[in-house]
């Protein structure tokens, strides 16, 4: 059979970090986690952490016996999360270095941000350092994956990556973010600007991941995409489908459900390879190709995903709306219902607003800073993340001393205060609280916290300078987000159906939802790392609030409250 069948997994924990400790920037960061312990059921056993990041790393003890098994698989791991993994549980990161060496190991951004909201400066660094930080995984490959966090990609944001690399790409994605011009470019091999791209079958992935069909049921959908054209001619041709790592655990049977789909397709003749394999083995010639096939050009829709609200699209594709809060189609403020309440998404408008211009902010106090020092800011950056993610390149024997990070600062250790701070405006821009429809979550305060660090540090470091007050400013805009209601006009935004801007609705997406609290979870969580670290003078930012409500507690996301935890009515911070 000429079909042939690829798997991705996507493996990402934001972490559940309450508060940074002060450190000088010559290593890692230390920082205090989130005490809510939940338990998870795989296979019938027991998996308990002190927090879902603890649960979840833990688990993929399982998930890495049950892959060891598999063929035609590839992987991501999220740099920061593979830090933890190392840190957490070493047997089990060991276990996943050896099985991203034996399959496809597929580089992906650090800090999973949304790559395309960010400024052009940030996409260089991450990309070179993606695959830095991957250089002892893919030493050997000719073609390699890249996995863009939620698959959001525009041609620039490609093009961007490709200049890190001499090696050749395939972007993994959506089905639904493909421009198909001809029907033989599907499940062929296609270009896409200097590299290929791969759209997964979007409906099998979601089948599998939300349990919607059984094994045969899998198998049948798969086997339905069967090309009689392409079977007659001898042209190998691949389905890909692809899911998130932890779509493993959705329930106890998950894991057994897939190692039994994957059986099922190899009974009927379906050879397992990755797509980078595929794309491969048609460039070397091994596989038959189609007449141009490797040549087509393959249109991708800029800013579309693979996880959007697809109810809400206009054209049959996916977009960046469910990060923006707004459809992108038309600039239309949406709501979204969560345990049947209706909740206005504005507050993503304003929450991507302001992290864009924090770190603007950011980026303009440490270039500024290390121009002073006269260094080449670029360079340090990029090397920098040899010391933010220090032990696990030490793990493969890779220079990590502050002498390699500083040399193209000419070797002056207060470059490494502004590496560091730069490093905790990018660990803040994780994706998920804009993935959720509600803004109280864990993952919310654990970025507004990080970015609340960041500004101090600037704070600290600028002292007696007049870029000081820069970082005061966004300091407040952090503790009063209520305000940016009326600051920047949200109300005058389009609506959907007429309500999602006005300022009710908006005050009640804001809503606390822990009974120890009033403050909404920006506010609370700049005020957990001000009443900390504010000292002097700058203590008087924070006169004005009850500081009693400064707790690290938070709602529970909508997609976590499966599991088994301690306190079942809200995220709790046992400090």
């Amino acid at each position: 059979m000429e079909m042939k069948y690829a798997h991705h997994f996507h493996a990402y924990q934001p972490g559940d970090i309450v508060y940074v400790k002060d450190g000088d920037g010559s290593r890692s960061i230390e920082y205090e986690e989130r005490k809510s312990p939940v338990a998870i059921r795989i296979r019938g056993e027991e998996v308990k952490g002190e927090n879902w990041t603890r649960a979840m790393l833990y688990s993929y003890e399982h998930i890495a016996d049950t892959l060891s098994r598999m063929k035609g698989v590839s992987i991501d791991i999220e740099p920061f999360t593979f830090l933890m993994l190392l840190r957490y549980h070493k047997n089990t990161f060991e276990d996943a270095v050896e099985l991203l060496r034996r399959f496809d190991a597929v580089p992906t951004t650090p800090f999973h941000p949304i790559v395309p909201h960010l400024d052009e400066f940030e996409q260089r660094i991450l990309a070179r350092v993606s695959f830095d930080f991957y250089a002892p995984l893919i030493k050997d490959k000719p073609v390699l994956g890249y996995w863009l966090p939620e698959a959001v990609i525009t041609r620039r944001t490609a093009q961007i990556i490709e200049s890190q690399t001499d090696k050749k790409l395939v972007f993994l994605l959506d089905e639904r973010q493909l421009l198909y011009d001809f029907p033989q470019a599907k499940h062929s091999c296609n270009r896409y600007g200097k590299s290929f791209v791969f759209g997964r079958e979007w409906g099998i992935s979601d089948a599998f991941a939300f349990n919607t069909l059984d094994v045969p049921g899998l198998v049948s959908a798969t086997l339905s995409h069967r090309d009689d054209h392409k079977e007659n001619l001898g042209v190998p041709y691949l389905i890909f489908t692809a899911g998130d790592l932890e779509s493993l655990l959705g329930n106890p049977a998950q894991l057994d459900r897939f190692t039994a789909w994957m059986e099922g397709l190899e009974a009927n003749g379906v050879e397992r390879v990755s797509a980078m394999e595929f794309v491969r083995r048609k460039l070397s010639g091994e596989y038959r190709r189609l007449n141009g096939e490797c040549s087509f050009g393959m249109g991708v829709k800029d800013y579309s995903a693979w996880s959007d609200y697809f109810d809400l699209s206009l054209d049959g594709k996916t977009s960046d709306s469910r990060w923006l809060g707004y459809r992108r189609a038309d600039g239309k403020v949406f709501a979204r219902e969560v345990n049947g309440r209706k909740i206005s998404q504005l507050w993503k408008v304003a929450f991507t607003r302001l992290f864009g211009e924090l770190n603007r902010t950011v980026r303009l106090g440490v270039l500024k800073g290390l121009a002073e020092l006269g260094a080449n800011s670029e360079e340090f950056l990029i090397r920098y993340a040899r010391i933010f993610f220090r032990d696990y390149y030490d793990y493969f024997g890779m220079e990590t001393s502050p002498d390699y990070a500083l040399e193209p600062a000419n070797g002056d250790r207060k470059a490494l205060k502004l590496g560091r701070a730069y490093y905790l405006m990018l660990l803040a821009n994780h994706s998920c609280p804009r993935f959720w429809e509600n803004l109280d979550t864990r993952v919310a305060f654990g970025n507004v916290s990080v970015m609340a660090k960041a500004l101090i540090e600037l704070m600290e470091y600028f002292d007696g300078s007049e870029l000081q007050s820069l970082f005061v400013e966004s300091y407040l805009k952090l503790l009063n987000f209520e305000g940016l209601y009326h600051l920047w006009n949200l109300g005058a935004m389009p609506s959907r159906e007429g309500w999602e801007t006005d300022e009710r609705a908006w005050l009640d997406a804001l809503k606390s939802e822990v009974p120890n609290s009033r403050y909404n979870v920006v506010t609370r969580a700049s005020l957990y790392v001000g009443k900390r670290d504010l000292e002097g003078e700058l203590r008087s930012l924070i006169e004005p609030y009850n500081l009693d409500w400064a707790v690290a507690d938070t709602g529970h996301i909508p997609g976590e409250v499966h599991g088994e935890w301690e306190n079942q009515r809200w995220c709790e911070h046992r400090g």
